[in-house]
């Protein structure tokens, strides 16, 4: 081949690469949410948007892409002093985007360099003004505060801070431990406040329920008590019934029956031991109306045998007459003495019974005039019934068998004694 061919085949070749590379040059395909700046001869032309773009080749130059999107950045932990005078140290996250690619070019040489300074020189100046406390617990004021410095300073530059956090604030490792004691105690003192409050009331609960079972309890023994003692008064209204009605019966087969006061002393005799038994009478006290009407029954007994003995009947109607009378009045005093022993037997009785049972009330005055007055009543009724006109001698003792028998018996005016019988005639 000639010399001549080489060289044109070198020629166009080279061409070929320089149309290739113009080509290449001149055809710029920008990606979505990037930006790109053309600058021809040096000096801005225009900024191109995300496609394909044709640009003059040798004569227009693009710069790097600039990344629209929103971006973090993280700076390491920069030491500040707070106003008491305690060294933290602070870590900040910056959340920014380039809205003007132009003024994010040419208006600073490196933005991520000026908002780290800018972020570390506005921290202290914010941090300055607070101490440990309010540091620690006003995170967003912080923020605010950094976040408004920052769009003041970086909106020239095309670039929007949109948030600023603090990662970490770091206090010094001895405050650590102060901080983690004085937390410890303060859980420790609401931990007891707490207990405290529980078993106060837990106690208080406690006592309420006590309340309530003693008011309840106390309530129960009232119901309790006030049915026992009507349960009781109806058993004693019923007793005192049955009684009033035994004794009732009692009497009326007494009086039915007129006994005869020898009757009534033979009764008398066979109560005295049961008298005798109860282990309450300490004293037992004989009634002097007993001997008193024992002794006059034995001179009535010994006036009449001697009167009407073989051989000394009376030879008139005066001395037969006197010894009848003498006679009636030992009757009398007889029946006084039985009445009053039968009453004597009665209180006796009485006494023992409530000895045995103190909650029977005692008998009154009244009770025992009335009982009196019924005594007299039967004596009188007897009298009449067994002796007909002599009678009168019997219910004249009828005041005796009312009195009240503590009195002294010596107080009585005594009885005239019945004229002796007239001796009978010799031979």
């Amino acid at each position: 081949m000639e010399a001549g061919q080489i060289f044109v085949l070198l020629v166009v070749i080279l061409l070929a690469i320089f149309v290739l590379v113009t080509l290449a040059k001149s055809v710029r395909i920008v990606p979505q949410a990037r930006a790109g700046i053309v600058e021809r001869l040096g000096r801005y032309q225009r900024t191109l948007d995300p496609g394909l773009t044709v640009v003059v080749p040798f004569i227009d130059r693009v710069l790097p892409l600039l990344d629209l999107r929103e971006q973090v950045v993280s700076f390491p932990p920069q030491p500040v002093i707070t106003q008491d005078n305690l060294v933290v140290s602070i870590d900040t996250v910056i959340y920014y985007q380039v809205n003007d690619p132009k003024a994010a070019t040419y208006e600073i040489a490196n933005y991520i360099q000026g908002i780290e300074q800018l972020t570390v020189t506005t921290l202290r100046n914010v941090i300055g003004g607070m101490d440990l406390e309010r540091t620690l617990t006003s995170r967003e004021e912080i923020n605010n505060a950094l976040r408004g410095v920052l769009d003041d300073a970086t909106g020239k530059w095309g670039i929007r801070v949109n948030r600023v956090e603090l990662k970490a604030i770091d206090p010094p490792p001895s405050i650590q431990d102060s901080m983690e004691k004085q937390m410890r105690a303060d859980r420790d003192k609401r931990a007891a406040i707490l207990n405290a409050e529980g078993v106060r009331q837990s106690q208080i609960l406690t006592a309420e329920g006590q309340k309530q079972s003693a008011i309840l309890t106390a309530e129960g023994d009232k119901q309790s008590l006030v049915l026992r003692a009507e349960a009781e008064k109806a058993a004693q209204i019923l007793r005192a019934d049955g009684e009033a009605k035994a004794i009732g019966a009692v009497f009326d087969a007494i009086h039915r029956g007129n006994p005869d006061q020898k009757l009534l002393a033979y009764q008398y005799l066979q109560m005295m031991p049961e008298i005798a038994k109860g282990d309450s009478n300490k004293v037992w006290i004989v009634p002097s109306e007993f001997g008193k009407a024992l002794e006059g029954l034995g001179d009535a007994v010994g006036r009449f045998g001697s009167g009407f003995a073989p051989g000394a009947i009376p030879p008139d109607d005066h001395a037969a007459e006197a010894v009848e009378a003498a006679a009636q009045e030992a009757a009398a005093e007889g029946e006084a003495a039985a009445a009053a022993a039968a009453e004597e037997v009665r209180r006796a009785l009485e006494a023992a019974e409530v000895a045995s049972n103190p909650s029977k009330p005692m008998p009154s005055e009244a009770d025992v005039s009335n009982h009196g007055d019924d005594d007299q009543v039967s004596g009188d009724g007897a009298s009449g019934d067994e002796h007909g006109p002599a009678g009168n001698g019997a219910a004249g003792t009828g005041p005796a068998l009312g009195r009240d028998l503590t009195e002294d018996p010596g107080d009585e005016p005594p009885s005239t004694p019945p004229p002796a019988p007239p001796a009978p005639p010799a031979g």
